[in-house]
């Protein structure tokens, strides 16, 4: 399975050094007139002149020390250049993997008010992925492994081979924090909005919070997913 595609954070803490931040021509950041840097030593150029817009306000709201978990952008951008543009069929390989095991094909056998939860949250995107990629999904109860048609792996697979760097970088942590190949590609490709995404990755979760509440590590957990999430949602955004 592939690793979320985030910059862990530094060994010690880096205090800002700079006055000044600007977009260059070539759509990378200027601290002072330097260039910006990946920890890859490799330049940092974004794609898109919104997405270069965007990290550079997160190098603008530093204060006093650099806090890794307030830029997320930066830290995709990281990983896009380092670790995805080197070999993206790799990286691919990784988020591909969960089509064997996609979330939206394992559903509960009872109480009535979860099965049909899942169904009505899960249904729409199996549909989608079933008319855009022409493929059949095995869906089962319980959480024995149910291999899905190889058809279907290799389309999927296809898909998710496609996607740039920067949208693989995107897509990794919407993918291995909701569990599904499916309701990634649904979102990147306009079919599915970010919150019916969250939703249909949060259900099983929220329904176990509803009948015995959540306890005080599950909310902080909740959280961090979310941001993560959110970030991966913001970078798909501005590639477009």
């Amino acid at each position: 399975m592939a690793e979320p595609a985030r910059r862990p954070g530094p060994a010690q803490a880096v205090k800002r050094f700079w006055a000044d931040v600007t977009v260059t021509p070539d759509a990378g950041i200027a601290l002072d007139g330097k260039p910006v840097r990946t920890p890859g030593r490799v330049p940092l150029i974004l794609p898109t002149p919104a997405l270069a817009e965007a990290v550079a306000q997160e190098w603008r709201a530093v204060e006093s020390e650099i806090d890794p978990r307030a830029m997320p952008l930066t830290g995709l951008a990281n990983a896009a250049i380092d670790r995805i543009v080197p070999d993206p069929a790799r990286f691919a390989a990784g988020l591909a993997a969960y089509a064997e095991s996609d979330l939206l094909c394992y559903r509960a056998d009872s109480p009535a008010e979860l099965v049909a939860r899942q169904a009505a949250a899960w249904d729409p995107l199996l549909d989608w992925a079933r008319a855009t990629y022409g493929v059949e999904f095995v869906v089962t109860t319980g959480i024995m492994h149910q291999p899905q048609p190889p058809a279907t792996l290799a389309a999927l697979r296809q898909a998710i081979t496609a996607q740039s760097p920067f949208a693989l970088a995107a897509l990794s942590p919407i993918v291995t924090i909701s569990g599904s190949l499916v309701a990634a590609l649904a979102l990147a490709e306009g079919a599915a909005g970010a919150e019916a995404v969250w939703l249909a990755a949060e259900l099983d979760a929220e329904w176990q919070a509803e009948q015995w509440g959540e306890d005080d590590l599950a909310a902080p957990a909740r959280q961090a997913r979310r941001r993560d999430f959110d970030a991966g949602v913001q970078l798909i955004g501005l590639l477009r």
